[in-house]
């Protein structure tokens, strides 16, 4: 999994291109690479998955500040990735 974190000032959308350059560049591109972008306030989470044309999907931008903290959506997104991890050891 791949973290790209930037300032809060930042939109989320600032971080896609340096996500994807670094899930493309992963050594083990047979699974699906997962990666989470963030500004702290925000999360946005990424699948890559690698072909003779990969192939990326983005979620839906979970903001920390909407009503309901949307920060408790993004717990089980976490435990869920960390699973998939698992899997693959």
């Amino acid at each position: 999994m791949v973290i790209e974190s930037k300032k809060a000032e930042f939109s989320l959308e600032v971080g896609r291109g340096q996500i994807l350059a670094y899930m493309l560049a992963n050594p083990h591109p047979n699974p699906p690479n997962y990666g989470m972008i963030s500004t702290g306030g925000g999360f946005m989470f990424v699948k890559l998955v690698n072909g003779e044309i990969p192939q990326y999907a983005l979620s839906k931008g979970f903001l920390t500040l909407n009503p309901g903290n949307e920060l408790y959506d993004v717990l089980p997104i976490l435990k869920r990735l960390t699973q998939i991890a698992l899997e693959g050891i």
